[in-house]
């Protein structure tokens, strides 16, 4: 590992720390190094407030140092007036002489206007640092920029022959199949903080009933999405409930459920749904969504390649029979994770948790 590397790889250990808090902004890490000696550590800590260059210069306690230091920064500093000033403009005004970032912006606001900033001031830059390390990091971010629609994540839990549920009789309808353990579905609830949004289809909202909130670990419930396109869905269910903002896709022109924190949106089920609810969510910044099932609305997605990583939990258990689990083509002996496309918009990671 190069020096540069060292301390890169510092502001990427940083910038996780605001895992969760940042979105729809990206996670930074910023280091200060003077004579081979860190004399500042930032990271930007929650959205709306100060980016992790400004809590980096802030926290040297010698200013003057300043002026003799490199600024290490896992991501091109803003150029631009958003909800803070721009960080270049900072960097400039505190005469750094230099400047190393792992990845420019994908935002088209910045997208090398900060490093060009910086370069005209007469400050030394060099990108590329643990680029890929970088991208990795912010990849809900840069799916949004890129693709300008939410960062997809597939979730589903599947018995060891491969069934997500059994064929359930009226009896049982509000009755799944148990697959996953008390460790596992903590562990759904911690990625359910980090999305904005989390959606299942009709039939699942029927027969399980669920609340799709992130009850078992600590953070933000994301907004909860569902289709109705017939309105087959009891006004009863959990998914109204005033726990999480609802949002609610239907083609019934008189579907109507009087709360606030319910969201009817007609659209037209015969021309592009998918890509319509992916629109709509876009616009409406929710830039991250999570897709929990059931079969026919994950392969929805997986049909036409609308996905960008996985988590399929696969127990001990055997069905037999049942409902089948959507299918991703893997091979066996995968690892756990990995992305067949990480230089194409860091496309399609699977997870795989064995129980």
């Amino acid at each position: 590992m190069t020096v540069n590397e060292k301390y890169m790889f510092r502001c990427l250990q940083l910038a996780i720390k605001g895992e969760g808090f940042t979105k729809p902004n990206p996670m930074v890490g910023a280091v200060i190094v003077h004579n081979n000696n860190i004399i500042g550590e930032g990271f930007h800590r929650q959205y709306g407030k100060p980016h992790a260059e400004v809590n980096a210069i802030a926290s040297v306690k010698d200013p003057s140092l300043l002026s003799e230091s490199t600024l290490y920064v896992s991501l091109e500093p803003c150029s631009h007036y958003g909800k803070t000033p721009p960080c270049a403009e900072l960097i400039i005004s505190k005469q750094i002489p230099r400047v190393v970032i792992a990845s420019t912006d994908p935002n088209p606001t910045v997208a090398g206007k900060g490093i060009e900033l910086l370069r005209n001031a007469g400050i030394e830059v060099s990108c590329g640092i643990l680029e890929k390390e970088g991208k990795e990091l912010n990849r809900m971010f840069f799916v949004n920029q890129l693709l300008n629609r939410p960062y997809i994540i597939l979730k589903w839990a599947q018995s060891k022959d491969g069934f997500i549920d059994f064929e359930r009789q009226d009896s049982v309808v509000n009755q799944p199949a148990k697959i996953s353990n008390i460790i596992t579905q903590c562990f759904v609830h911690k990625e359910r903080t980090l999305v904005q949004g989390i959606m299942v289809g009709t039939n699942t909202v029927i027969k399980d009933n669920p609340l799709l909130t992130a009850r078992k670990w600590c953070g933000n419930h994301p907004v909860r999405i569902t289709l109705d396109r017939n309105g087959r869905i009891p006004r009863e269910s959990k998914i109204f409930n005033d726990d999480a903002p609802t949002i609610v896709f239907t083609e019934k022109e008189d579907y109507n459920i009087k709360k606030k924190s319910v969201t009817i949106v007609t659209l037209d089920f015969s021309n592009d749904v998918n890509l319509n609810i992916l629109s709509y969510l876009y616009k409406h910044k929710i830039y991250s969504l999570m897709i929990e099932g059931g079969t026919f609305l994950l392969n929805s997605f997986i049909e036409r390649d609308l996905w960008d990583e996985a988590y399929v939990e696969v127990s001990d258990i055997e069905f037999n029979s049942g409902v089948k689990a959507p299918s991703l083509n893997w091979q066996s002996g995968i690892s756990k994770r990995y992305s067949n496309s990480l230089q194409y918009h860091l496309k399609n990671k699977i997870t795989q948790n064995f129980l």
